[in-house]
């Protein structure tokens, strides 16, 4: 529903699109409902990242609706009134289960809209057989009249014609009225949404007000997601107002209605939904854009808001209680970050999902990845070296002198740096359908440090048989560790093709690669995949992670090296760490640095979080982005420490964000830490 002419065309364009993607969903199983095929016109299908978000949308819209249904199925009657309808199914999904006994519903739209609406029912024999079509031709504004189906064409900014129409349509002001708005007054002037709310809590004695839209428009996706609208002429009006949970609750409060509840997304997700239920939509299509996922479920919320009803209205009451982290985060300072001039516009650097490591002092080799080359978004084939010379950084064009170009394509893998001339890419990806992708040597050409390397030359590792699983998996993480004097690397977690989640481990030794048993005591961690890693004091740092049900975990462990093997020791933050993932990690000092990553914690974005590893006191500090000029997305991104300079580079990062377009870092930035790193 739009707010006033000039948009509403566009605003009536994002309705038949979010038509088309809930009739996508339905057709891959996730919503059950036959009537939105009849209703949605063309078919197309949507990736699966959109498929879970329209999902996350009707599930709560019907998980609140039901409820209002359950809660007063004993009353004799009942209304629902649907702003901003479009070609919703709500109505004749309703009917279909039999749960309109005594429930009249009424849909509004723009003129057009319910026009086109009513012809279509009209046409439809299983839609009107539904509705008991009275004949009766549709009067003005009323398109369509059944028993307990009405359809009115106004615009929802002119109140007064609104009103008008709803009382010749008979809507009963005296009776518990359920008012429904899905992504409906965003689009609105605030004033004019505003009255909207106020009306309905003036007017309607027992009501009950049902909303879901956008929030959070400040942090780096709700840059893109606003943009996005504008673009579309379809500006979102309310967050300007009201950019989070809370504001949305006072202005409820402030408008009328006594009692009101807000959830975002991925908090009804987790408390709202059964487990069982949640098992079954992740395991509906392959699926590897958990970042997405959750920022874009941070960014949406449901609101259920009530006034007069006996008994009241609690539709969004957890079914399971999680530990919630109240408040900010409390923030121990900020990190500067500025753009690396030099290195504006270079292509290859844009991209996410790749790896980047230090080679060498002054050499960063980045590999693998989705970005952008030659104008098109692809799996990234080159790899892309930065030479620092005389304190800039520049980059350097290399040759891959490989047998298949392929090999190279790949996301999510690790590159460990053996030595300054050779280093050992691990595992990643193509498409999540992969069975993963083994192993590669790349190997440097001898020379002084004076001269960039011109040529990297790539050869397939042949694995033993005992070590190749070490290699088939993704988003896991490969550490350089000593043991007994012996060089390893300590392959973890991750997930594959199969396995949702691993918790297993692998110790390579090198050079040979060959698969060495270690004995490891104490609690095994959980297993979890896009968790940081770091070499420390011979052992290995696990931070972080995604674990089995895709929810964050906010443990560290330690491998920690013993007289005839290793240990799992946990260690204790205090505070305790916000749980996320995707982030970088690196240690500076008997420090761990956890760089950025996808938190559930709306009211901010991860920043650098340092944790003292001999006192596990753990302090958050936020990035300081005043100076760049584009959203800086810290998730799927990689990151370099560079301990003289006490200056972090960060390499790409960015994602899909929902339908809303890809975003991709355009340039490397420098994070200066020498603030918060000064020596003990």
């Amino acid at each position: 529903s739009g707010s006033g002419v000039s948009s509403s065309r566009q605003v009536q364009g994002t309705g038949d699109s979010s038509a088309v993607s809930k009739c996508s969903a339905a057709a891959r199983g996730y919503i059950q409902d036959r009537f939105l095929r009849l209703l949605a016109g063309r078919r197309r299908r949507r990736a699966p990242l959109i498929h879970r978000g329209y999902y996350i949308r009707a599930r709560a819209v019907d998980h609140c609706v039901q409820d209002f249904l359950l809660k007063t199925q004993t009353l004799p009657r009942t209304q629902i009134l649907s702003l901003g309808a479009g070609f919703d199914s709500l109505y004749f999904r309703l009917k279909d289960m039999g749960l309109l006994h005594h429930t009249v519903v009424y849909e509004v739209d723009f003129p057009n809209v319910a026009c086109q609406k009513a012809a279509l029912i009209k046409r439809m024999k299983e839609l009107s057989a539904l509705v008991g079509d009275t004949g009766r031709e549709g009067l003005g504004a009323i398109t369509f009249s059944g028993e307990d189906y009405k359809l009115l064409g106004v615009d929802l900014s002119e109140l007064s014609e609104l009103e008008r129409t709803l009382e010749e349509a008979g809507l009963n002001n005296e009776i518990p009225t359920l008012f429904i708005a899905e992504v409906v007054l965003a689009y609105m002037e605030n004033t004019r949404s505003d009255a909207l709310i106020q009306w309905a809590a003036e007017h309607f004695p027992q009501a009950c007000f049902l909303m879901y839209e956008q929030v959070h428009p400040e942090d780096p996706f709700g840059r893109v997601m606003q943009q996005h609208f504008r673009q579309l002429s379809s500006a979102l009006h309310s967050l300007a107002l009201y950019p989070d949970c809370e504001a949305q609750q006072r202005r409820f409060l402030g408008k009328g209605w006594t009692e009101c509840s807000v959830m975002d997304m991925n908090e009804f997700f987790t408390c709202c939904i059964p487990e069982d239920e949640q098992q079954r939509v992740h395991t509906l299509e392959p699926f590897d854009e958990y970042e997405e996922w959750h920022l874009k479920c941070s960014h949406y919320f449901v609101l259920a808001a009530s006034k007069g009803m006996e008994p009241s209205w609690t539709p969004l009451l957890p079914s399971v209680t999680v530990p919630r982290h109240a408040g900010p985060v409390g923030l121990a300072g900020s990190v500067p970050a500025a753009a690396c001039a030099r290195l504006s516009g270079i292509p290859g650097l844009r991209r996410y999902g790749h790896h980047s490591v230090l080679i060498k002092p002054n050499l960063i080799l980045t590999t693998g990845g989705f970005g952008e080359e030659n104008g098109q978004h692809c799996r990234m084939r080159n790899f892309h070296v930065l030479s620092k010379h005389a304190g800039y950084w520049k980059s350097v064009c290399v040759t891959q002198n490989i047998p298949d170009k392929r090999w190279g394509e790949r996301l999510y893998h690790t590159v460990s740096c053996l030595s300054d001339t050779l280093a050992l890419m691990v595992g990643g990806r193509t498409s999540p359908l992969s069975a993963g992708l083994g192993m590669l040597w790349l190997k440097f050409p001898e020379t002084s440090n004076a001269s960039d390397p011109d040529d990297v030359a790539v050869e397939l590792v042949s694995l033993q048989p005992a070590a190749e699983a070490a290699a088939l998996r993704w988003r896991h993480s490969t550490t350089e560790m000593t043991f007994k004097g012996e060089q390893y690397l300590f392959v973890y977690g991750g997930r594959s093709a199969l396995e949702p989640v691993l918790g297993d481990w692998y110790f390579l030794h090198t050079p040979d690669l060959s698969c060495t048993a270690i004995s490891v005591e104490g609690p095994a961690p959980e297993s979890r995949h896009s968790h940081s890693a770091c070499s420390w004091e011979g052992g290995v740092l696990i931070a972080g992670g995604l674990g089995a049900a895709e929810q964050p975990l906010g443990s560290v462990f330690l491998l920690r090296e013993m007289e005839h093997g290793f240990q799992w020791q946990t260690i204790e933050t205090h505070p305790p760490l916000v749980p996320r993932y995707s982030h970088t990690a690196h240690v500076h000092e008997g420090r761990l640095l956890l760089v950025g990553g996808v938190w559930f914690h709306a009211s901010s974005v991860p920043g650098i979080t340092v944790i003292d590893l001999m006192t596990g006191l753990c302090l958050d500090y936020v990035i300081n982005v005043e100076h760049l000029e584009w959203p800086l997305m810290l998730h799927n991104h990689s990151s370099v420490f560079l301990p003289n300079e006490k200056e972090l580079l960060v390499i790409g990062g960015g994602g899909n964000c929902f339908s809303f377009g890809t975003h991709l870092n355009p340039e490397p930035v420098v994070l200066s830490l020498s603030s918060i790193l000064i020596s003990h």
